[in-house]
């Protein structure tokens, strides 16, 4: 692969890091997806341990023989190599050895989601029919969107942890237990088809919705959006969707609460990266392509008698994206909708943003007593939305102490720098001055 190396250049070198990381979060997926492909799915862990030590080298290379000119391509090719190191170690793959090495000479090296032929009643891309296989009725589900979204995602324990409200440690337990499960119970960690399928599709779009979400508000770093994240969880719902046995009404829901959100994208923060409320954000540059394939998947979604809660969520994004400015949004629809969805999920999370809603129709007070009423609102003690939410109530009824307090605990809560600027400029119009609440990020 040395043809393929770029010239050493010191100006890149500390870029590494950071590319690799973003490869790890955008490629890392595919790789595996590829690589089970050729070994077979009950090689998954083989898959995970060569892409991760084709990163591990990468790391180690890159920073003196320079960035390939074909970063992905390189770690693909590293990792087959890897992969087929080991399984030329193994007697178990001896007699399967020659076909395996064939498949790899014959394949490209640019990962394809694509390839190979198919079953009509198969799913065709391959990360998608691993979120399947994933999603096997024998792992708690919790469990297998775990699995799926550290596999196949690139997601973080951290990050898992933040979507389930979690911690670190109970999330790499979740993690532990899922593998142990397949283990020892022998399951055929195999891909599906036909009847085997449906049973799964609810964890699969749950998984395609976590994605979603960490992309549209980043659990950290320096971005409050993570704009290919979406993309890439839109592209995988719309594939998803063309298959049979998906394209269901909770299918498009989720593609036009998706679709209807990603429209605001490049409003939600200013030229410097600062966040914008949905107030003051520039309506005539909200994405109208994207606003009219979501209103088409949600007119989709409208077909049969079950309502699931991608379908209020979209149906709140579209009550957001049809008003033409924000003091005509029609609020009272809106709450009427989180109460339905609360109805479906009474999550501590969903009574949070429904008293957002509270608030916008009866009031400010309103809407403090509608989060003090939460049910199990300990398990928000460390999700700084609480505060931020609580703190703009206080500063709508002139409370500006009390509004600093809840912001600066926002504060020191958040590790997304674009919210930390928002909660900073939010405790100056308050009148505290007590300086930042959060250690300086380096931006190297």
């Amino acid at each position: 692969m040395s043809d393929s190396t770029a010239m050493p250049d010191p100006a890149v070198k500390h870029d590494v890091p950071r590319l690799t990381e973003h490869l790890f979060r955008h490629e890392a997926g595919r790789l595996v997806a590829m690589l089970t492909g050729i070994f077979g799915i009950n090689r998954l862990q083989l898959a995970e341990d060569v892409v991760q030590e084709a990163m591990a080298r990468a790391l180690q290379v890159w920073p003196y023989y320079g960035i390939p000119q074909n970063p992905t391509a390189w770690l693909m090719q590293t990792a087959r190599n890897l992969a087929l190191d080991v399984v030329r170690r193994e007697k178990s793959f001896g007699d399967k050895e020659e076909k395996i090495v064939l498949h790899m000479e014959q394949s490209t090296s640019t990962p394809n989601d694509a390839e190979g032929p198919m079953f009509e009643d198969e799913i065709k891309v391959h990360r998608l029919r691993l979120m399947f296989a994933c999603c096997h009725p024998e792992i708690p589900q919790e469990s297998q969107i775990a699995l799926a979204l550290k596999t196949l995602c690139g997601f973080t324990p951290i990050e898992i942890a933040k979507a389930f409200l979690t911690t670190e440690a109970a999330t790499a337990k979740r993690l532990t237990r899922a593998r142990q499960r397949i283990q020892e119970m022998g399951i055929p960690f195999e891909i599906p088809s036909g009847p085997e399928l449906p049973p799964r599709l609810e964890g699969v779009l749950h998984i395609l919705y976590l994605l979603f979400n960490e992309g549209y508000k980043a659990s950290s770093g320096d971005n409050l959006v993570r704009e290919e994240l979406c993309q890439e969880a839109i592209q995988l719902a719309t594939q998803l969707a063309e298959h049979p046995v998906a394209d269901q009404p909770r299918t498009h829901a989720l593609i036009a609460l998706m679709l209807l959100n990603a429209a605001r994208f490049s409003t939600r923060v200013d030229g410097d990266g600062n966040m914008l409320r949905l107030r003051d954000q520039n309506r005539a540059a909200w994405n109208r392509e994207h606003i009219a394939r979501g209103m088409l998947h949600l007119a989709k979604a409208s077909t049969g008698e079950a309502i699931s809660e991608y379908h209020l969520q979209a149906g709140i994004a579209a009550c957001h994206t049809m008003a033409p400015n924000y003091e005509v949004t029609d609020w009272r629809s809106i709450l009427s909708l989180y109460d339905r969805w609360m109805e479906l999920t009474p999550s501590p999370v969903v009574a949070l943003n429904r008293a957002v809603a509270v608030a916008q129709v009866e009031g400010a007070k309103a809407g403090i007593a509608a989060v003090e009423s939460m049910r199990h609102r300990d398990h928000l003690e460390s999700y700084h939305l609480v505060y931020a939410v609580l703190g703009d109530f206080e500063s709508q009824l002139g409370n500006k102490r009390a509004a600093a307090i809840h912001f600066r605990k926002a504060l020191r809560l958040t590790d997304v720098t674009s919210e930390q600027s928002f909660l900073e400029a939010r405790l100056r119009e308050c009148g505290d001055t007590g300086g930042s609440a959060h250690a300086p990020r380096s931006r190297g």
